[in-house]
């Protein structure tokens, strides 16, 4: 088995985006990203993902910082976009990017 990336190597980033039925408040969507966040602690090749909410509470979505474009590609197969769909109301959409620069508060990463 291959060791995982580093920061400093080149990652994959996917937005995923949906819309919701009805406007959530942040307290509303703090609950509701809290009670799915403990699915998303070990999947493998996902560094980090953030929650996301739009200002005007009707969309929502995440940030996912992956190893490779594989590992996201397993996770958001049917059955995780029939899960999403039936919580939150709408099919998510996905968008891939590759990162090819980071840059951390103390540093600048080149992938």
């Amino acid at each position: 088995m291959a060791a995982a990336p580093s920061y400093g190597e080149r990652m994959i980033v996917a937005v995923v985006n949906f819309a919701l039925p009805a406007p959530l408040s942040p307290d509303e969507a703090r609950a509701m990203f809290e009670a799915s966040a403990p699915s998303y602690q070990n999947v493998d090749g996902l560094r980090r993902k953030h929650y996301l909410l739009g200002d005007d509470g009707r969309s929502a979505g995440g940030v996912y910082l992956w190893d490779s474009r594989e590992q996201a590609e397993a996770l958001y197969n049917d059955e995780w976009r029939a899960r999403l769909a039936a919580r939150y109301g709408s099919e998510p959409q996905v968008t891939y990017y590759d990162s090819q620069v980071t840059v951390d508060p103390s540093s600048i990463i080149v992938g």
